[in-house]
């Protein structure tokens, strides 16, 4: 059972609202990307780097991770509150229409109220979105080091689409942070 309802986040209201993410690992995936005569040939290794962990802050970025930014016009908010009004958890996502894709943007849960069933909770509300809308795929983004959220999409049926080693920086692979693309398909 949910600890709070999942409530509509009213863009009037929550618009620019940052989401404090922020995550240490002790493990990451390496990406090898290998030019062949025929190709390219590439593996991604879940590796430990424990002699030296993997931080990461909503701080360290120019531009932390907001509800309701502007270049996303179509996009929805659901979040949980406590007893006191404070977001404690939220997912947003946008239809991408030339895809028929489900973009999820933001998925964000307090450390406090981790393992507590919400992020699939808030998971399963973009699946029946998904479904509803009739998308063919949900999809959504995370980095190399997050390996704690690939795990939870993992779980939660989701696969490697693909991958950008240049998306946030030029040495991406060098400061092992890639951006990875995931996928549900619908059904």
């Amino acid at each position: 059972m949910l600890p709070y309802p999942i409530l509509p986040l009213e863009k009037a209201k929550w618009k620019g609202t940052p989401l404090p993410i922020a995550y240490t690992t002790n493990t990451y995936y390496n990406i090898t990307v290998d030019r062949t005569e025929t190709g390219f040939q590439m593996n991604m290794v879940l590796t430990d780097t424990s002699s030296s962990p993997i931080t990461h802050t909503a701080e360290e970025y120019d531009f932390p991770d907001k509800l309701y930014e502007d270049y996303r016009p179509d996009s929805r908010a659901f979040g949980m509150m406590d007893d006191d009004g404070n977001l404690i958890a939220a997912i947003e996502f946008e239809p991408e229409e030339w895809s028929n894709r489900l973009r999820v943007h933001e998925l964000w849960i307090s450390d406090r109220y981790h393992r507590m069933g919400i992020g699939r909770a808030l998971m399963d509300l973009a699946k029946e979105e998904a479904r509803r809308a009739g998308n063919r795929m949900l999809i959504l983004e995370t980095q190399s080091c997050n390996t704690n959220a690939i795990g939870f999409y993992l779980h939660e049926g989701f696969t490697l689409i693909g991958f950008d080693t240049c998306c946030y920086a030029n040495n991406d692979l060098a400061r092992r942070e890639v951006r990875i693309e995931l996928g549900w398909e619908v059904h």
